[in-house]
């Protein structure tokens, strides 16, 4: 009499040992195919940011009427505020918002800094126009504080070290990225030149402000290609766990 023969069952995640394995990182995002864009938005920021700077002691003493020592103190002061904020726009962008919402939110304010300092060169009545002017001035520096520690450091997160052909597209990248910085700065300066010469201040600006526009615009639609990294909280956290556990190993 044959014995019984016992049901055996199947571990079919034998068969399919991917099941196993970490997902892997979404290939369909992120390389040149997102980075382009974050490029675009570096080259009109420079070239908003060194068209202004460049030719702006110019206006303070030919527009404003300053002597040309408080313009260059006031030059100075808002150059020196523009590389202050960068460290707060990065505590922000770590600890709350990511790299990408803060570009978003910086290159907003950025724009309307810009729109703002066209108009008080402009449609704004002469008495008003210093106060305006300034206001505007510093919103930029509001702005670049969010977009200047995060905009190369977001272009970065679109490669993947771990896959080879990325690491090397890497490198290429930062070669054309610089390449369009120093671009970027030295047409910005010559054209706001040859803009406030010809036709007008308001003209000058008029073309930085519209430049940030197509550089917000293409930003926006590359947004489904980015990769995107999440925010890693407070490092004022982190730093005040290491200080408790500190004191409470003293002894």
């Amino acid at each position: 009499m044959d014995a019984p023969v016992t049901p055996v069952a199947i571990d079919n995640d034998h068969q399919n040992p991917s099941k196993h394995l970490p997902s892997q990182k979404n290939t369909s995002k992120g390389g040149w195919n997102a980075a382009i864009f974050v490029i675009f938005v570096e080259m009109a920021e420079r070239f908003a940011f060194y068209g202004l700077a460049g030719n702006l002691i110019t206006y303070l003493t030919n527009n404003l009427g300053q002597p040309v020592a408080a313009a260059a103190k006031n030059v100075n002061t808002w150059v020196g505020v523009s590389a202050i904020f960068p460290i707060l726009g990065a505590f922000v962008a770590d600890s709350y918002l990511g790299r990408f919402k803060t570009i978003l939110a910086s290159s907003s304010i950025y724009f309307l800094g810009m729109v703002l300092l066209s108009l008080s060169v402009s449609v704004i009545p002469t008495h008003s126009r210093k106060p305006v002017f300034f206001t505007a001035l510093y919103i930029l520096a509001i702005g670049e504080g969010g977009h200047k520690p995060c905009v190369q450091t977001f272009a970065a997160d679109q490669f993947d070290e771990n896959n080879p052909e990325e690491k090397a597209a890497k490198s290429s990248f930062f070669n054309w990225w610089y390449l369009g910085i120093v671009t970027g700065a030295s047409v910005a300066i010559v054209v706001v030149i040859y803009l406030q010469d010809n036709v007008s201040w308001a003209a000058g600006f008029g073309v930085l402000a519209g430049s940030l526009a197509v550089a917000l615009a293409l930003f926006l639609i590359g947004m489904k290609r980015y990769r995107k990294q999440r925010p890693t909280g407070s490092p004022f956290t982190r730093v005040a766990q290491v200080f408790v556990a500190a004191a409470r190993k003293w002894r």
